[in-house]
This record gives C-alpha cells, structure tokens and sequence, in this order.
C-alpha cells in the first residue's frame, strides 16, 4: 500500500537560480483554480514565502514544475543523466517533515541513463517518508539530485504495518530543462509586450 498522507502540504526542490521548483504532482491535487501554491525557500537566515505559479503537472508521472518570483541562489543540480545510479547507491532525503535531520539510505532499484528513458521513472530507496516529505529532495553522496520523494509503502499484516521502501520519482532532465526554457521565454516575450 502507498501512502500519500501529505495533499495540501509538502515539499518543494529549487532547480535553479530563479525559481523554479519541482515537486510532486499530488502534493497539488487538491488545488483548485483560482488557490494559489506557496513555496517557502530558506535564504540568509530568513523563510522567504513566495506565491508559485504551475508551469506544468504530469498526474501520471506524480511531478509537477512550479515558478516563484523569487532569486534562489542555493539550488540542487541533477545527477549527470549520462551515469547509470546502481542499487546500493547512497542517498539522503529531506523534506518538510524531515527538517533538519534528513534520512540516509540507499537506492533499492537502479536508474539507468537518461538515453534509456523519455518519460518519469519511479525508483525505491530504503529510508520511510513522513507525511510532508513528498516533493523533497533526493540527493547523492556529492548533493547531486536523483529525483523527489512521492510515496511510502507499508505492508499491512493483520495486526501490524511494517516499512517496505518509499518512492522518488525521476522526471527526464532534459524534458524540465526544455519545458523551464519555454517558460522563460514566454514570460520575456509578456514583459517585452507590456513595455
């Protein structure tokens, strides 16, 4: 049984130096229009909280990108796509729920190179989630990002649950960077039309 305990609060992973973020699409699944998302970013010392604009969800793949006006200097970079991730590599988790004490672990199924893939793949680490954590990140021995926290799975015997494995989700780099490029270029092309 996967759960997905944390609709309406969650965890975000700043992807680059302006603002966008990537975390899980059911994270947002209660959004309706007109609600707006909020994104919380730690800079010098301060929570800066910012309004976050959808660029695109995939409900299918459990991703979705969102922007924030805001400058977001520290910033994770994604494992190169070209390396295979095999199992036992080592990993650490965060999120809103694991704060300040991330989780350590390891990958429990492999990533291949991003040639061997278009779309999002799941993969398995062996550290539990807490409701909150779905969004955050997962990243390497060197920081680098592998993916973000989407679901735990417990089996459920008659009398007790016990922890089997959480999931990141692994979107393909290549397609976030083109979808953050044409956002980009559509909000120049707004800002040069209101001038």
């Amino acid at each position: 049984m996967y759960q997905r305990e944390d609709v309406d609060g969650g965890s975000a992973a700043p992807i680059t130096d302006d603002g966008y973020f990537l975390t899980a699409d059911h994270v947002l699944e209660r959004l309706k229009s007109g609600r707006h998302a909020f994104v919380i970013y730690h800079f010098d010392d301060t929570l800066v909280t910012a309004k976050a604009r959808i660029v695109w969800r995939s409900a299918t793949a459990d991703v979705a990108l969102l922007h924030a006006s805001l400058k977001t200097p520290y910033f994770y970079q994604w494992t190169p796509p070209q390396h295979w991730l095999p199992v036992g590599t080592r990993v650490i988790h965060g999120g809103i729920a694991t704060g300040l004490k991330p989780g350590s672990g390891k990958l429990t199924t492999a990533l291949s190179p991003e040639y061997h893939f278009t779309g999002a793949r799941k993969f398995e680490i062996d550290i539990p989630l807490q409701p909150g954590d779905s969004g955050g990140p997962v990243v390497d021995a060197h920081g680098d990002l592998v993916g973000i926290n989407s679901a735990v799975e417990f089996l459920v015997p008659m009398d007790t649950a016990f922890f089997v494995d959480s999931e990141g989700i692994r979107p393909n780099t290549r397609m976030i960077a083109d979808l953050i490029k044409r956002d980009r270029a559509r909000k120049s092309s707004a800002n040069l039309a209101v001038e």
